[in-house]
């Protein structure tokens, strides 16, 4: 198995999480968002037709765009599961995993930035704007969820769930970028008990072997 990502990718970041809570080896193998490897032809063509990382490789199989990764992980390595069979606690697991992969994510990602940059010549300080503003937004949201329906020592439970493998890679960038995240506890105490957890440390992105690339 092959998982084609980047270090800095938080939506790799939400893959290589949940391949280590499950368990599952794979080959690691770096795509450059920043210089553009996944607009390569080849790459597009044979691997991922969205343009985008990350893309997980099992034979002839391949798949893209991360929660439906996850998904697939959780119906081929059924244990740990990360989306829970009980329909309500489902419902609220995808509740707030999408809230992060569909609210927050697409307007902070690499490509809305260099596009505001590039196309649009905002400055450096408008771009941190817009990212803190999105981020604010957003996390506000995490927060709700989290105080009226989060239980346990993560997001949902006393394991992790498909909700802490996107949480926990969104906080991430936020403190990466700059955001001020001391208003949202609840948010914070899990991505610190993160930090601590095998799977999670094992997965960030300063272990990548491509970290250092510019």
């Amino acid at each position: 198995m092959q998982l084609h990502n980047f270090f800095n990718s938080s939506t790799s970041y939400r893959v290589r999480i949940a391949l280590a809570l499950k368990g599952v080896p794979f080959d690691y193998v770096p795509v450059n968002i920043r210089t553009g490897e996944h607009r390569d032809a080849k790459y597009v063509n044979q691997l991922n037709p969205s343009a985008a990382v990350p893309a997980l490789i099992d034979g002839d199989f391949s798949l893209g765009q991360s929660l439906a990764i996850i998904d697939w992980l959780d119906a081929r390595f059924p244990e740990p599961r990360l989306i829970p069979a009980d329909r309500d606690l489902r419902a609220r697991v995808l509740e707030l995993s999408y809230l992060i992969a569909c609210d927050i994510h697409p307007v902070n990602n690499l490509r809305v930035l260099r596009y505001l940059e590039t196309e649009l010549n905002v400055t450096a300080e408008q771009k941190s704007a817009w990212y803190r503003h999105w981020i604010a937004e957003g996390m506000a949201g995490v927060e709700r969820l989290l105080g009226k329906y989060g239980t346990g020592l993560w997001c949902f439970g006393d394991a992790p769930t498909l909700a802490d493998c996107c949480l926990v890679p969104q906080m991430a960038n936020a403190l990466r970028m700059g955001c001020d995240l001391d208003t949202y506890p609840l948010s914070l105490a899990v991505y610190r008990r993160a930090s601590t957890h095998h799977a999670f440390a094992a997965a960030a992105p300063a272990l990548q072997p491509d970290c250092a690339t510019p």
